[in-house]
């Protein structure tokens, strides 16, 4: 898998929408519970396109693109630094794998690579928040090793949220060692 970023401040090529406007309708049973669009089973690119524009105005936001085998599987946002100033960590802020390829090893492959990241910036942690509506996402990142230290409402639209936490101080990915959606 490989991952690249979109650049902020650039429109999103039309090819690289529809990837994302498909991956992103894939997702209907999660849009659904989330309420980020208005008809989870009808979203359009200029839809995923706003979204996706919003959340690359964060400073220290990126949207993060996998790939495998050259076809769009998952997407992933991360926020550097979040919001409150009290919180040291950096933040996964979606991370969708391609319903249509569940199973596959894809979601865990992508937060892996995203914490590799992270732990390449010197970063020892990584933040994320699960809607309590979501226990499919909740017990996905517990079996990843993140554990509740919280729970709040997300700055955006006051949902409900568990705030997980795991180290990323772990030897890398690549050594095979590895232990292992709002920031709003």
């Amino acid at each position: 898998m490989i991952l690249e970023a979109l650049v902020a401040g650039h429109d999103i090529p039309v090819a690289v929408l529809t990837e994302l406007t498909s991956l992103y309708a894939s997702q209907h049973e999660f849009f659904s519970l989330s309420g980020d669009f208005p008809d989870a089973h009808d979203i359009r690119p200029e839809q995923v396109a706003a979204a996706l524009t919003e959340e690359m105005a964060h400073p220290g936001a990126e949207v993060l693109l996998a790939r495998s085998a050259g076809r769009l599987v998952g997407v992933a946002i991360t926020l550097a630094h979040h919001p409150d100033p009290t919180d040291p960590d950096p933040w996964i802020g979606l991370l969708i794998v391609d319903a249509r390829e569940r199973r596959k090893g894809y979601g865990r492959e992508l937060a892996a690579l995203v914490e590799e990241r992270f732990r390449r910036t010197g970063r020892d942690a990584t933040r994320l928040a699960v809607l309590d509506n979501n226990p499919q996402g909740l017990a996905f990142w517990t079996t990843l090793g993140y554990e509740t230290i919280g729970h709040r409402e997300d700055r955006r639209l006051g949902r409900p949220c568990a705030v997980l936490r795991t180290a990323v101080n772990y030897p890398s990915l690549a050594t095979g060692l590895h232990n292992g959606h709002h920031w709003r």
